[in-house]
């Protein structure tokens, strides 16, 4: 419900509903939201000092007339809702509640690729210009992106992934001539049912982290003879397997204890001397040396089941950071990967 409350005064709004609620319930309400809305709405509760009674009196009214109106909605449609408003709040302020109601009611951008295969966009958008499947995808969930940008050919990957990462803001125009011309194009196949930022490293990294590790090394590759000093910042905020090395040892050992010894051996063969060092230094003397011995009795194997291997380790590592039991040390500086 919070993000029905967003307007062009709606984070701060939902800012003020949030405080009234307390910490345990606001936090629960937060655990709904997407990335965006929470930065945006812890954003603006930091920037609260104080609020007017009057304000927060008027807010929590609009709130309440809101959701009383959606639940009308919900059981009788609009004109049910509407004719019960005029009933409590008379005809006039009822019709500005529908009237929020109806501008809330507009959507985001490409609202509807949720419901869209991604392997039918691949194929409907792969003919287009790269700056508009950069656009496309950058409005995507991170895991749909990455399934249709792997589908494409890897000179097209590289050019979209680059889009991706230096492309700051489209102008509403533009956006929804895209999205109006996409949606007139897959309405056949779809699944019933002011200036949009989008792009970015974030995105960009997020669509790699989810992608299989053919697609990552060919992105990562092909932006760096298209941009290098791109290529090594997109490249320092993802996760190899190869930066195992950098987990402290205690990371690793709560990793380990989550890793099957087949799952490991198959994720060490053919890694650096490093890397196999990080992970048997860890590993009591005995558990090291069966592990080899596991490595070696693998013999030929093949690159894809090597790769799958590792993935799955590094879900595990991310799972373990994204749950704070681990932090993952990017470089000399010790940054941290949020």
């Amino acid at each position: 419900m919070m993000t029905a409350v967003m307007t062009t005064t709606g984070a701060r709004k939902a800012a003020i509903v949030l405080i009234q609620m307390g910490r345990e319930r606001a936090a629960s309400v937060l655990a709904h939201l997407g990335e965006a809305e929470v930065e945006l709405i812890s954003g603006e509760i930091a920037q609260l000092q104080t609020v007017a009674p009057a304000e927060s009196r008027d807010v929590l009214d609009e709130f309440h007339q809101l959701f009383t109106a959606r639940a009308h909605i919900v059981r009788g449609g609009l004109e049910f809702a509407e004719h019960l408003l005029e009933q409590s709040l008379g005809k006039e302020r009822a019709a500005e509640v529908v009237q929020r109601l109806n501008a809330m009611a507009v959507q985001l951008p490409f609202q509807f690729l949720h419901r869209a295969d991604p392997a039918q966009l691949r194929s409907f958008i792969a003919d287009e210009h790269p700056q508009v499947i950069a656009l496309v995808l950058a409005h995507m969930t991170p895991e749909k992106a990455s399934l249709v940008l792997s589908g494409l050919p890897s000179e097209q990957q590289t050019e979209v992934a680059h889009r991706i990462a230096v492309m700051d803001r489209t102008t509403p125009e533009i956006v929804r001539n895209v999205e109006s011309i996409l949606e007139r194009k897959l309405s056949s196949v779809l699944q019933p049912t002011e200036v949009s930022r989008v792009g970015g490293l974030d995105p960009l990294v997020n669509i790699i982290n989810r992608s299989d590790r053919s697609t990552e090394r060919q992105i990562v590759e092909g932006l760096e003879s298209l941009d290098a000093a791109l290529a090594e910042e997109v490249r320092s905020r993802m996760f190899l397997f190869e930066d195992v090395v950098q987990l402290d040892d205690r990371a690793v050992q709560l990793v380990l204890r989550q890793v099957e010894t087949s799952a490991l051996a198959m994720a060490l063969k053919g890694v650096g001397e490093q890397v196999r060092s990080k992970i048997t230094g860890n590993l009591s003397e005995r558990a090291a040396e069966n592990l080899m011995e596991e490595v070696e009795l693998l013999g030929p194997v093949r690159l894809a089941q090597v790769e799958e291997a590792q993935q799955a380790i590094i879900r595990t590592i991310r799972s373990l950071e994204e749950s704070g039991e681990i932090m993952i040390r990017r470089g000399s500086d010790d940054e941290f990967v949020d």
